[in-house]
């Protein structure tokens, strides 16, 4: 039998002609063996574990370098057949360090060797925060940068005797004639002439409720009686005395809050804001969203004012797009025409401009938000929520959400357009209660 089966006595070996060169004082490491069993034979060397509670040899633990990694569990192991003084200290070959479950050390699962696995579900968590931070802080200075361009000029405290407000909102919407800002050289070729001062080309009124929006033109050839009124600048109260003329006259006499003074007194509604653009910021906006496609049904020419357009789709540029909106004397019916022309270029341009296209495109926003109110004039309460919901009011009549029309006209007198009284009181309730309007107009 094999002397070492089953563990090897300390007299066998000496029996067997000093497998342990007669050494009796302890120490046992061999100095060469006189078995007739090859060295090679015996058990491995042993792996010493890390000293630790049970380690029974009175030895310095290993630095923490050469010890098992953290977290590793080595079992207990088996004598080999020697002493216990011994084996105790040693594992037959265990090997350290493979972590939970093995594996080969490149990650597939946590507490292993290598690189750590990416935690992809932390920067997708991430990664949106910061993009909705980003948003957030772009968004709140956007808004302060429009809100500081806004020009707030237009004191509707100033108007006396006002109708009471009815349901939704009504905009009193002023195309002036206004050259501020232009060049000699913009007026040539704007065909705006050089007139002083400023004068109306167009006013509607828009009113948005829950019933949808209605936009309503109010011809500048209008017959209208200029009511009592306080002096925008001196303040000084000028007693009415009847006199009737041209709506746009009101404008000019004494400026934004006489408009509104004369509308609300001869409509009997009350305008909730007023919004005003002159002719470079109206051709301004349209050159910054690359122009706006019209389909003209009929080709028409104007000296007046530069138009020069065939029949068909088209798209147009600034100085087009004023072309065509001032145009009046290609048609039979001037102004009343006019004014429909006004009304389907402006939806149109709202729907246009209002596209992910240009919402969503940095380039083509900000000149737009720029070229729009740097030249446009609001009243004090005027905010830019108001103004986003006249907007998009403007682009659902297009959007087949509302009505246009013009005030419905009964006749004329010394070349004025005369109001319709019964249609414009039926008309007027119907905003004032925020009903479907079904007064038809001219």
């Amino acid at each position: 039998m094999n002397q070492w089966q089953g563990g090897t006595s300390r007299s066998s070996g000496a029996e067997n002609g000093g497998g342990w060169s007669g050494d009796q004082s302890g120490n046992r490491y061999g100095h060469g063996s006189g078995s007739a069993e090859p060295e090679g034979a015996r058990a491995m060397p042993q792996v010493r574990r890390d000293a630790g509670p049970g380690y029974q040899r009175h030895e310095p633990p290993l630095p923490p370098s050469m010890s098992p990694r953290r977290g590793a569990s080595v079992p207990p192991q088996q004598s080999q057949g020697y002493d216990d003084a011994y084996d105790n200290g040693y594992n037959t070959g265990q090997v350290y360090g493979g972590g939970r479950g093995g594996g080969d050390g490149y990650g597939d699962g946590p507490g292993r060797g290598g690189r750590p696995r990416p935690r992809w579900g932390k920067r997708i968590k991430w990664t949106v925060i910061t993009l909705v931070a980003v948003l957030a802080v772009t968004s709140v200075a956007t808004y302060f940068w429009a809100d500081g361009k806004l020009r707030r000029k237009v004191d509707l405290s100033k108007v006396i005797d006002r109708p009471e407000t009815g349901d939704g909102t009504n905009y009193l919407i002023v195309g002036s004639d206004s050259r501020e800002g232009m060049s000699a050289a913009d007026k040539q070729k704007l065909h705006t002439g050089s007139a002083e001062g400023k004068r109306t080309d167009s006013m509607m009124i828009l009113h948005d409720g829950s019933s949808g929006p209605t936009l309503i033109s109010l011809p500048r050839d209008s017959d209208v009686e200029i009511p009592s009124f306080v002096g925008s600048d001196s303040g000084k109260k000028y007693p009415g005395t009847g006199r009737h003329t041209k709506l746009n006259a009101a404008y000019a006499e004494d400026g934004p809050e006489l408009l509104v003074r004369t509308v609300e007194f001869n409509t009997k509604l009350h305008i909730d804001h007023y919004v005003e653009i002159g002719f470079a910021g109206f051709a301004n906006i349209v050159d910054a969203i690359g122009g706006v496609e019209m389909d003209i049904p009929k080709a028409f020419k104007d000296k007046s004012s530069g138009a020069d357009f065939p029949a068909g789709k088209q798209t147009l540029n600034g100085q087009q797009a004023l072309a065509f909106v001032r145009t009046r004397h290609a048609f039979a019916g001037q102004d009343l025409d006019r004014t429909k022309n006004q009304q389907k270029f402006l939806a149109t341009l709202a729907s246009q401009t209002a596209t992910p296209g240009t919402v969503l495109n940095p380039f083509k926003l900000y000149p737009t938000m720029s070229a729009g109110l740097d030249t446009l004039i609001v009243d004090k309460d005027m905010g830019l929520w108001s103004l986003g919901n006249m907007f998009f009011a403007m682009k659902g009549v297009t959007g087949g959400e509302g009505k246009s029309m013009n005030m419905p006209i009964s006749g004329s007198s010394g070349g004025n357009l005369v109001w319709d009284k019964a249609k414009l009181r039926q008309l007027v309730q119907q905003l004032n209660n925020d009903e479907k309007v079904t007064v038809s107009g001219n």
